[in-house]
């Protein structure tokens, strides 16, 4: 599965791409607020990109490829749930938001969910802020969601209906 913007592919994941998610995966500033927290070593990466690539190339999670380099990945993991993360190198030039698009895109096209969710940390500004550009808005929140390393983490909950993403995309 392939899909092509006018700066990125979302394509499947390959086990080639191990050493390009192992940067992204290992970067401290990127996995800021991820669920996990950085991976020290390749296996750790190796091992995340073998479950990537297991759920198989019908499954809408895609590798982010920008000019022939893996620059982070943007998907639906378990949909309808997205979630996205780049390199910090290529942050603040529009990337997630063309990636983003292209992954909404592709999951109303291609399957049946009428919802997306998004579970966002609530100190995670530039992501609160992408979503919302996105047409997300916010359903609720929770403490102590998630234990990354040794930290706790809280959730704010959003929420992409599909006629809200068509209205959106015909304004």
């Amino acid at each position: 599965m392939e899909i092509t913007t006018p700066r990125l592919t979302l394509r499947t994941a390959e086990p080639s791409d191990l050493e390009g998610i192992h940067a992204v995966l290992s970067d401290v500033a990127a996995m800021r607020w991820w669920a996990t927290p950085p991976h020290q070593t390749l296996e750790e990466s190796e091992a995340w990109l073998t479950a990537m690539i297991a759920n198989g190339p019908d499954h809408p999670d895609f590798i982010i490829d920008c000019a022939g380099e893996v620059i982070g990945k943007v998907g639906f993991w378990a949909p309808p749930e997205i979630g996205y993360i780049l390199h910090p190198s290529h942050w603040g030039r529009g990337l997630a938001s063309e990636a983003l698009t292209a992954a909404i895109n592709h999951l109303f096209a291609h399957h049946s969910f009428d919802q997306i969710t998004a579970d966002v940390d609530p100190a995670n500004d530039a992501s609160i802020r992408l979503l919302e550009r996105m047409g997300f808005t916010k359903t609720g929140s929770a403490e102590r969601t998630m234990q990354v390393g040794d930290v706790w983490v809280d959730s704010l909950f959003y929420g992409l209906t599909r006629s809200a993403w068509d209205a959106q995309r015909k304004a």
